[in-house]
């Protein structure tokens, strides 16, 4: 048996210290923590939208919860002083394209100098010994090719969200290189870069299922902006699932797992977003469209290999993606019927995912 097959007999025994648990994915990854035991600790802002999934599945009741900015480093060195975690799942972040235009400072700002204050809290915090850095396939210097990127290509960043990651994962491979964990001079440290995220329980601005949603429920037009773009979409819990993967890692096996991953899905078959709403409409219902020329320049064309993972880590997206778009309008649409299951049914698509991997 290896730390991948036991990912989750792992975690159950850590104290995971998570920031920006309030948002999509980091409530999904809450949920799933506390569901196999995991001392769990978060420290976010409150969530940015209304509804929100953090308050439909009434989380912070259910986890201590400290509210404040990554960019504030004493509150966030105190906070996690106080619970002395052994792992930190850091995805806090200003995570817009568009909003990074209209915000630059703002999103190199929680980005690149959120990301080193958490390394820098990690590494004075002696209880910790390992930190898993969330970044995204925007990091790399995108050619609009054809084929997928991997772990060693060049990494870059036209736009400021693109080039705000990018900066962080030079923070981070500093902090990997200046501190490293086989001298105990800091925690180990990764660094996962996934793909495009969708599921159910996100209402996050300028987001392609979001933005469906609020067509959907609110009776108005959508408006397209990149109907072409292609993206590697997968599932929040797939992502998640290689996250608890590689933090176990960072315990079980450091000289294995301290280094960047992609997590993206395996499928040669690429999606447009046309293709995703036309699924996301006939597995829920169909929006009026509005095609308009995009303002802002974002790249069109973006793929992940993910062989290394799949190799060494024997992680790969467990649905496939006219699974992860049905299961993605099968939340909204079980949502809509009855908001006060939220609990119940995120729930459920976590055991049926949990239902798919050998454990």
């Amino acid at each position: 048996m290896t730390f991948y097959t036991t990912f989750e007999k792992t975690l159950a025994a850590k104290r995971v210290f998570i920031t920006g648990h309030t948002g999509f994915t980091g409530s999904w990854a809450s949920l799933w923590l506390q569901s196999i035991g995991s001392q769990i600790s978060g420290f976010s802002l409150p969530p940015e939208t209304s509804p929100s999934l953090f308050d439909e599945l009434k989380l912070a009741e259910a986890i201590p919860t400290t509210f404040g900015d990554i960019c504030d480093f004493e509150t966030l060195k105190d906070a996690i002083a106080s619970f002395q975690p052994d792992l930190i799942l850091h995805l806090a972040a200003q995570p817009l394209v568009r909003r990074s235009y209209k915000e630059p400072l703002r999103t190199f700002l929680v980005n690149a100098q959120g990301t080193a204050h958490v390394l820098e809290a990690a590494r004075q915090v002696k209880s910790v010994k390992g930190v898993l850095c969330i970044t995204t396939d925007k990091v790399y210097k995108n050619n609009e090719w054809p084929w997928s990127y991997r772990e060693n290509d060049p990494l870059g960043g036209k736009d400021p969200y693109s080039a705000s990651k990018a900066s962080a994962e030079m923070v981070i491979q500093s902090y990997m290189s200046s501190y490293p964990w086989q001298e105990d001079q800091g925690p180990a440290i990764a660094i996962a870069r996934g793909g495009n995220i969708i599921g159910g329980g996100d209402w996050s601005e300028d987001r392609l299922i979001p933005d469906f949603v609020r067509s959907v429920t609110q009776n108005h037009p959508m408006t397209l902006r990149y109907p072409d773009a292609t993206r590697p979409w997968q599932h929040v819990l797939s992502l998640v699932h290689g996250y608890f993967m590689i933090l176990a890692g960072l315990i079980e096996d450091p000289a294995l797992v301290s280094r960047a991953w992609n997590l993206g899905p395996e499928e040669l078959k690429q999606y447009s977003v046309r293709d995703v709403l036309e699924r996301m409409a006939q597995h829920w219902k169909r929006p009026d469209l509005n095609y308009m020329d995009a303002p802002l320049p974002e790249a069109c064309a973006l793929a992940l290999d993910s062989s290394l993972a799949r190799n060494k880590l024997n992680w790969q997206a467990t649905w496939n993606t006219e699974q992860v778009i049905e299961k993605t309008a099968s939340w909204y649409r079980d949502y809509y019927k009855t908001p006060n299951k939220a609990l119940k049914i995120t729930v459920n698509q976590i055991n049926a995912f949990r239902e798919g991997l050998v454990l």
